[in-house]
């Protein structure tokens, strides 16, 4: 993807403002100024060599089936050689980005031997190994912060799971600070001032009560792999920061009684990436776990006090590197928390002034929280994969707005932001499921296997308004059924995507603009009640497969002419573009003459 220090192009915001009505004589449109680029860094990892072999196989690094989704979540592994495979496969389809799936911090209580206990008060036999000298390392931990002070105490304890290894950076005093090995397994103790204050000195002489952290780690590190596959594919990666705890009476928000052990926890682990990853290419960024919905009512949210405090670490602590989170949309009419699109703008600058530099909204298809449709289907009842949400109903009663009414509008919010000085891009994140299945496609729910033909359509619906599309997620929804959703990637990848369709002029003639992927030698046809016309790019028109204009990689821009005089005003047009293999638009755009 081609991240630009550059004006937006007047296209860009036309296409914004348009809506999805073709203005007759639109005057152009103003220039907005963008400063920077906050998203990954401006040098891209590059594949190294055509293949490379190792325990795992031998691996081919060329993309061969590039496809308008260039990113994709990934689930922790066991098996490294999953984790190259999966790697391989989502280059293989265009994929130039992986955001890693997290774990969570958690507050827990301990039995009369330091033991942790699970939340059903038994132990938990994840840290039973975690012993020094005899002792559990809770006790041993509060040992040693009495022979410094017989007064210090350990008041709360925590822990936190992941796969990683970290470096001596993780601690700040080693008197009290160690890593403990035990198997496959490594745990670190760190150990910090209740208050959150976190000195860099080591001062134990003070008595005051302390946060014991248990971290349970990996003797080795799984985001080093990761990197070196990034390195080796061309693909950045982002890793979770520790999920915050939750509020137990509103599980939904962050529990703000935890936010100074969380911040600690963010801090140790993002100075050891400092200083081991901060120069590496492949560390994309970091994403912010803790999922939130899109409302007017985020600005009061206590889980966007937790974002701005983590967010800091990450500017201390990784500058250049941003913050990437991925909130969720419900337009639904029937809940009493769906939002309408105006709303959801609302909170996509609440968000913004937290600090994160990419918001990657879920579209919420794939969970039926929100409808791919345009506005003269509003009628039209409801894709019946969506009935498990809804019911059988139109689109008009079910939902606020359409997937393409919350993108444009986030679109408008986001260059409102640019404007105040806040540097963020919108990418969207398109659901590669469907809320239910015959064979659900995940170990735990119903979710289950959607198809391409779907895949396009809500690329057709965000791909205008963003710069750049992912998708959750490639673990199982991408590679379950037969044949699965890759496959059908692979073997459908080269079909035209139109995104966007405006009226533009050009040397005196009037035509049409149309965006989208692999137009090439395609032809742009033109419906409306009581006429149709084709005009080939190639000989007829323009072809930009490479527009130097803020958009997501792989996207092109084609010009051909077309007399909107024999259109009657108020009709809806239907475009779309068909290739001489035959493959055209499984989804034509929507558009229309203002009257």
């Amino acid at each position: 993807m081609r991240w630009l220090f550059v004006l937006l192009a007047a296209a860009v915001v036309a296409a914004v403002a348009a809506v999805l009505i073709v203005l007759p004589g639109d005057p152009p449109p103003a220039r907005v100024s963008q400063k920077a680029t906050p998203s990954p860094t401006v040098t891209e990892p590059t594949p190294k060599v055509p293949e490379f072999t190792d325990d795992c196989g031998t691996y081919e690094t060329e993309e061969k089936y590039p496809y308008a989704v260039t990113g994709y979540w990934i689930m922790p592994q066991s098996n490294r050689c999953t984790w190259r495979k999966q790697l391989q496969e989502i280059h293989s389809v265009g994929g130039d980005t992986v955001i890693r799936i997290g774990y969570g911090l958690q507050y827990r209580a301990v039995d009369d031997e330091g033991r942790v206990l699970a939340k059903d008060g038994t132990r938990d036999s994840l840290y039973e190994d975690c012993v020094e000298d005899g002792l559990s390392c809770h006790d041993a931990a509060e040992r040693d912060l009495r022979r410094a002070h017989p007064d210090n105490r350990i008041a709360r304890t925590y822990v936190y799971r992941t796969d990683q290894a970290f470096g001596p950076d993780l601690f700040r005093c080693s008197e009290i600070e160690r890593s403990v090995a035990a198997g496959k397994r490594v745990y670190y103790r760190v150990l910090t001032p209740m208050d959150g204050s976190d000195p860099s000195s080591c001062d134990l002489g003070t008595p005051k009560p302390y946060d014991l952290i248990i971290i349970a780690g990996a003797a080795e590190d799984s985001l080093t792999e990761l990197l070196a596959l990034g390195d080796q594919f061309g693909i950045r990666v982002f890793p979770a920061l520790p999920l915050a705890p939750r509020d137990p009476k509103t599980p939904i928000r962050a529990n703000p009684d935890h936010e100074k052990t969380l911040r600690t926890l963010t801090r140790r682990i993002l100075q050891d990436y400092g200083v081991r990853f901060a120069d590496r290419t492949s560390l994309g960024g970091v994403y912010q776990p803790f999922e939130v919905q899109m409302a007017a009512s985020l600005a009061g949210n206590p889980t966007l006090q937790v974002y701005a405090e983590q967010h800091r670490i990450v500017e201390q602590e990784l500058p250049g590197k941003p913050i990437l989170i991925s909130p969720y949309l419900d337009a639904r009419k029937r809940v009493a928390f769906g939002q309408t699109p105006a709303q959801v703008a609302e909170g996509f600058k609440a968000l913004v002034k937290t600090g994160v530099g990419i918001i990657a909204p879920q579209d919420s298809r794939g969970t039926g929280k929100v409808g791919l449709f345009w506005p003269d289907q509003r009628d039209d009842e409801v894709d019946e994969r969506l009935r498990p949400v809804v019911g059988e109903t139109t689109y008009g009663t079910a939902y606020h707005g359409s997937t393409r009414d919350y993108y444009r509008e986030m679109a408008l919010a986001r260059e409102e932001m640019l404007r105040a000085g806040h540097e963020v891009e919108l990418w969207a994140n398109v659901e590669s499921f469907e809320p239910s299945g015959d064979k659900p496609c995940a170990p735990q729910g119903t979710r289950g296997k959607t198809d391409k033909k779907r895949l396009d359509q809500a690329v057709t619906m965000a791909g205008r308004y963003v710069q750049k599309i992912v998708s959750y997620m490639w673990s199982d929804f991408m590679t379950c059924g037969s044949p699965s959703l890759e496959q059908e990637v692979m073997k459908d990848w080269d079909r035209p995507i139109a995104v966007d369709a405006i009226r533009r002029g050009h040397d005196a003639r009037d035509g049409v603009e149309v965006r989208g992927y692999h137009l090439k030698d395609g032809t742009v046809t033109v419906t409306w009640p009581g006429g149709a016309a084709e005009m080939v790019i190639a000989t007829t028109g323009l072809l930009d497969e490479d527009p130097l204009e803020e958009l997501p990689d792989g996207m092109q821009t084609a010009w051909v002419p077309f007399d909107w005089a024999q259109v009657p005003a108020g009709e809806w047009v239907r475009i779309g573009v068909r290739l001489p293999s035959g493959q055209e638009t499984t989804e034509p755009l929507r558009v229309r003459l203002a009257a």
